[in-house]
Order: structure tokens, then sequence, then C-alpha cells
């Protein structure tokens, strides 16, 4: 049996979204060797997002195109972007970390910045892929700007779907919140907030069957009821869908601090409480998620990643 070829790195970065594709330019200025590893096209979520106009510096800027400015940048300081599919990140006896990958290729480093994101839980019905990012959005905070007088749809019953879809009402003309049962799971103040809402209306007990539109987009959702079966139409411009969203925490081979929904839980440098492990971004635990947040969060575990390093040769240097 052959030996995997394995590279060295100072640091490794998993995933190529806005935090991973910050945490390698800033770990390329601190002249760290780094490599990003990312399963496809570098971008992450910007590639599935039509226009960001709340990134400071652009009043507006298309998704994909963000996207390859981050990744220009962080080239431009030295860091190698390599597509692999990580697929477990393993903590070995000396404190290094090995990471395995699909094409047999292992990469070992003393230090880790997972970025990887989350996933958000998607309908899985007819239409929803077609109309991803042309009237289908899993962020409100992202999209609902451009939605201005019109109505929308907001599918789910937790916490960020009522939330979300009161957010929406400064924006929207109406708001239907599409529930296949007849209560909600949210909490008591956001369900209060949303009932005294006169823009939101609550559709209870109907579920997705598809979302249908044309050629500019999306026009409306097929509903059927849970109770008696019974199938309707309701128009909508914009379907928000908020039925849950799983942290990409899975790579991790052991134990590491989270909280209830799996969001890892870090220290204020972005470590883990695996040593030489850091998170940023969508997978970390915070109160919002936004491109903006995750490049803040890649900033800090990069530049403590420098430190951690330093303070880890005079460790060994002392032994």
């Amino acid at each position: 049996m052959t030996s995997p070829v394995i590279h060295h790195y100072d640091v490794v970065i998993v995933g190529g979204g806005p935090a991973g594709l910050c945490a390698a330019m800033y770990a390329g200025r601190g002249m760290l060797k780094a490599a990003l590893l990312e399963r496809g096209v570098p971008g992450g979520e910007l590639l599935n997002t039509e226009k960001i106009e709340d990134y400071p510096g652009f009043v507006s800027i298309l998704g994909p195109d963000l996207a390859a400015k981050m990744t220009e940048h962080a080239v431009a300081f030295g860091a190698e972007i390599l597509q692999e599919n990580v697929e477990g990140i393993h903590r070995l006896e000396d404190g290094t970390f090995r990471l395995s990958t699909s094409s047999g290729i292992e990469y070992r480093a003393p230090a880790v910045i997972l970025t990887a994101g989350g996933t958000p839980t998607k309908l899985d019905v007819p239409g929803e892929a077609e109309y991803a990012g042309r009237g289908v959005s899993y962020c409100a905070v992202c999209d609902g700007a451009f939605f201005k007088g019109e109505v929308l749809a907001v599918v789910g019953g937790g916490d960020a779907a009522v939330e979300e879809a009161d957010y929406l009402t400064r924006y929207a003309s109406k708001v239907y919140i599409v529930h296949r049962r007849d209560t909600f799971r949210a909490s008591k103040l956001l369900q209060e907030r949303a009932f005294a809402n006169p823009k939101i209306e609550v559709v209870w007990n109907e579920k997705v069957l598809e979302l249908f539109g044309d050629g500019t987009g999306l026009k409306g959702l097929e509903l059927e009821n849970t109770l008696t079966g019974s199938r309707s139409k309701l128009a909508a411009s914009g379907c928000f869908i908020f039925i849950g969203f799983e942290p990409n925490s899975g790579l991790i081979a052991e134990h590491f601090d989270h909280d209830a929904a799996g969001y890892i839980q870090t220290d204020d440098r972005m470590m883990t409480s695996i040593p030489g492990l850091f998170a940023a971004g969508d997978l970390r635990v915070q109160l919002t998620r936004q491109v903006t947040t995750a490049v803040g969060d890649a900033t800090t575990a990069a530049i403590a990643v420098e430190k951690f390093l330093t303070e880890r040769k005079a460790g060994v240097a002392a032994v």
C-alpha cells in the first residue's frame, strides 16, 4: 500500500467563502505558508447571491464579482487556493492537524481555520433550485431590500421564520408566513409581534409543493393543505425559506464545544475548545451571519493564528 502524499503548511483554511478568503489574505500578509482548501469555486454563498448592497465600499456589487475580488486579493498576498474536498480534520498526538481529502492527499499544519459555513435546509420541491436568486432566498437581511413594495412569502414556523417575516415588512407590501402546522415554534414575543403586524398574514396548515414562475422570476407557491389535502396557489414574487440551517462542523473528528444547534463555540480569538483549531463565519455561535461578520471573524482568527504559532514555537524551543 502506497503512502499518501502529504503537504505541510503553517495554517490550513477549510472553506472558500468570504471568511476563508479573508483569512487566507491575512495569513498571506502575515508571511504564513497558508493553503485554502475549497471543494468548488471560491466564493461560497457569494456565488449564489445576485447583488450585495451591505458590504462597505460597494453600494452595489454582484456576489460573484465580490468573490472574484476577494480571491484575487488572497492570491496576491501569497495564499494557495486548492480545489480539495476535505473529509476530516484530525488532531495528532503532537498537537498538529491532519486533514484528509477525497483525493487521497493529506495536509498537515499546526493550526487550522475552519470556515466551511453552513447549509440552509431546503424544501426540496420543484422550482426551488430554478428560482434560487430569482425570487427564492434564504436570507432576509441579504435580499429583502430587492423586494420593495412586493408581496412575499416566508416558509417556516420557528424563531428565524417569524422574526425575518417581521423584518421583511419594512420592504414588502405584504408578507405571508406559510406554516405546515397550526401553531408556531417561535418564541411568544416574536409571535405577538408578528400577529400585531398588519402586513403579516399567517397561512396555517399548508405545505409547499412547488415554486412556480416564468423567465422573469418567481410568481408564486403551490400549496397543499395538511388536513384536507386540497391544493391552492399563493401569488408572491419572493419566497424566503427558513426551515433550518446546519453548520458544516461535522468535519471535526473529536469533540468540540458547541451549542444545542451544533454551532461551534469559540473564545474571543476565534479558537475552539481544541487548541490550534479556529473557526470563523457562519458555523460559529453568534448573533447574526453576514458577509461583514464573516470577514471580521476571519481577520481575528488569522491574526490569532500568527500569535498562536509564535507561542507554540517558543514553547517547543523551551522544551
